[in-house]
């Protein structure tokens, strides 16, 4: 953000809509759905975002724009995974929800697994006469 003001520094409303591309009214929105985008509020209820703040709003619109989300599956990636791993997504860095995933899976359950695709891949044949 090219605003002339530290890195660290607060920043409106409006500068973070511009920033993002995105209007005041969707930043307003998202933060009643969700609880973890929680920018400061001064006496006129004015608000400023933090760096932090920006980079989960970020994460949160890539979440939504870029792949497609609803708000519910936005907020439910955001609890599973949490509140750095969405920020990480407005840098470029991929999830790590599928390497975990894919970890987690133990070899004798990775078996079945395998046996249970190959069978759908055998009825799928039969169905069909593909061998693709």
């Amino acid at each position: 953000m090219s605003s002339g003001k530290s890195d660290n520094a607060f920043r409106t409303i409006s500068e973070v809509a511009e920033a993002l591309a995105v209007k005041p009214h969707v930043l307003r929105f998202w933060e009643s759905k969700f609880d973890e985008i929680q920018p400061v509020k001064r006496a006129a209820g004015r608000r400023y975002y933090r760096p932090e703040d920006v980079a989960l709003i970020a994460g949160i619109k890539h979440l939504l724009h870029e792949q497609g989300m609803t708000i519910k599956g936005a907020q439910k990636h955001l609890k599973e995974n949490g509140v750095s791993d969405v920020r990480a997504l407005a840098s470029g860095d991929k999830p790590k929800v599928e390497n975990t995933a894919l970890a987690e899976i133990s070899g004798d359950r990775r078996s079945k697994l395998e046996a249970a695709r190959q069978n759908l891949v055998q009825a799928r044949i039969l169905l069909t006469g593909e061998d693709n």
